[in-house]
């Protein structure tokens, strides 16, 4: 709003630059009975005036009639050669015109001002807001229909939106340099994106693959935090959202990766052990966002533990009873070990049950017979751990046994295990490999690595019965470096043919539910071809 003096640009200098004081129309200003000494937007012709508020518009559409008051310095100079120079008779005309439309226009607007004044005064405000309002949106229109000529998907619109946010969110504060492999760090706010509450944030987030989780982690502090406290994964897992990535060793110290979504693999940080340890016999277990692989030292027990949420490697956790040689498997965030034999080769009847939430071990009641070298599954709400070696003379176990987590019981079920190959008299029993076994979507099955088949349990009758065959090129040393595993609604095989010098890992697929079972090659990469250890995660 102008204070003070206003003026008119006349018609006849429409681009006139020249300061206000100097013009030579400034000879007339009607007294007008104006508050705060501010004057109405003067009207042309047959236009009804209206109020200060709508000048943006105004000045939008007669733009090309007249020249509005001019409020910022920036915008000219004044400057007297500009206006150009005219005669005496002809500004005297111009005078005398401008200033007889001026005081009829004035007289008349005065009086539907102060009218006007008086029934808008309560609604002013509201009519201020829908102004600026109706404003914002049509300057949003022009700019969208700057951008793109063609109407987006609200999806679309979501997605870049949030984009825009998280790389605002970005560019806030410089990278922490203390912390591996998440560069950027930017904000402590604590909401994750700016127009979002932090439900509808983290419910965004859980969507993305679990590979862009490193790259959101980098973003800023908030998602940083969100990541490494474990909150965002524990969201998806109680909304059902689960991506299986593939961990295997196929070389000492070393752990592979696989996303099978992305078709990506992936190398962890190297494990910092000692030798007695690389060469012991070790077994691995993958539950909520960690890799447990257990082994051996000189005079001890030791587990090492790998932390999807830091991608590093930390030691120094003890069970209740240490061992190795043992059964297990993962249900979420919770995982069961059962049998396996102690630091002094005596065969274990005991069970632990891991809490990877808090880190946290269990006793559980004492299984019905010890047994070391066996395997364990959970299928339908139930633990089960079946095969193995037991007994005095360390003899082979066909059977299983059950746990109820509801009633904390154990029940044996008898045949459970796949058997093993014919072996010579000379052959330990030490010499094969625990049972391979896997469930998808509460079916079990099995691998037998001597005649190359896939086997199915009937759990009616309670035996197995012969569905197909395995990969051609998935070999093993009497089933020694062959992994069998499920991977969501999928079973995977792991191994490579025996070959001279470097070889190479395969990764084969087969979705029970598709029918018998046809192999898909999933991935082959360079490696080692003997697995040694393997473990799947969901989360």
């Amino acid at each position: 709003m102008l204070e003070g003096r206003s003026c008119v640009v006349p018609r006849l200098f429409p681009s006139s630059c020249q300061a206000d004081n100097k013009w030579s129309f400034m000879t007339y200003l009607p007294d007008l009975d104006i508050k705060n000494g501010k004057r109405p937007l003067d009207t042309d012709g047959e236009e009804e005036p209206q109020p200060r508020k709508v000048n943006r518009r105004v000045d939008s559409r007669h733009h090309g009639e007249t020249t509005r008051f001019l409020f910022q310095k920036q915008s000219c100079h004044a400057d007297d050669s500009v206006v150009p120079q005219m005669d005496q008779d002809r500004r005297k005309d111009c005078v005398l015109l401008s200033n007889w439309q001026r005081v009829e226009k004035a007289d008349a607007f005065s009086a539907q001002l102060l009218d006007e004044r008086e029934q808008h005064r309560a609604g002013d405000s509201l009519v201020v807001s829908t102004d600026l309002q109706s404003n914002k949106k049509e300057e949003d229109q022009l700019e969208d229909s700057s951008d793109s000529g063609v109407q987006q998907s609200d999806e679309q619109k979501m997605e870049q939106e949030v984009e825009g946010d998280l790389l605002d969110a970005g560019d806030q504060q410089p990278p922490d340099d203390q912390e591996e492999h998440h560069g950027g760090d930017s904000s402590d706010s604590g909401s994750l994106l700016p127009r979002m509450n932090r439900d509808s944030s983290i419910a965004c987030l859980s969507r993305c693959s679990r590979s862009d989780y490193g790259s959101l982690a980098s973003l800023n502090r908030s998602f940083r935090n969100t990541i490494r406290s474990g909150e965002l994964y524990r969201w998806r897992r109680l909304n059902g959202i689960i991506e299986h990535w593939i961990y295997f060793s196929c070389a000492l110290l070393e752990w592979e990766a696989y996303d099978p979504i992305r078709e990506r693999w992936m190398h962890l940080p190297r494990m910092a052990s000692n030798e007695c340890f690389m060469c012991s016999d070790k077994e691995s277990l993958a539950v909520g966002t960690e890799l447990l692989v257990f082994g051996r030292e000189m005079r001890s027990h030791v587990i090492y533990r790998y932390s999807l949420l830091t991608n590093s490697w930390t030691s120094g956790m003890r069970m209740n009873a240490p061992r190795c040689l043992f059964g297990s498997a993962s249900l979420g965030e919770i995982a069961i070990l059962a049998g396996g034999c102690d630091l002094d080769g005596h065969i274990l009847d005991s069970a632990e049950l891991y809490n990877s939430e808090n880190q946290t071990w269990e006793l559980l009641p004492s299984m019905n017979k010890p047994r070391k070298m066996c395997s364990g599954v959970f299928m339908d709400g139930k633990f089960y751990v079946i095969g193995g070696i037991g007994g005095k003379d360390s003899k082979l176990l066909t059977c299983g046994e059950e746990y109820n987590i509801q009633t904390r019981t154990w029940t044996e079920i008898p045949n459970m295990s796949p058997g093993r190959s014919a072996r010579g008299a000379e052959m330990p029993a030490t010499a094969e490999a625990p049972p391979l076994v896997a469930v998808v979507n509460d079916e079990l099955y099995a691998a037998d690595y001597a005649d190359m088949e896939v086997k199915k349990y009937d759990k009616e009758r309670r035996v197995w019965v012969t569905i197909g065959r395995l990969p051609e090129r998935a070999v093993s040393m009497n089933g020694w470096g062959l992994a069998f595993r499920a991977c969501g609604d999928m079973l995977i095989v792991i191994g490579g043919p025996r070959t001279h010098g470097e070889g190479f890992i395969e990764l084969n697929s087969w979705v029970p539910s598709e029918g018998p079972p046809q192999w898909n090659l999933l991935a082959r990469k360079r490696s080692g071809n003997f697995v040694y250890n393997c473990a799947v995660m969901g989360c």
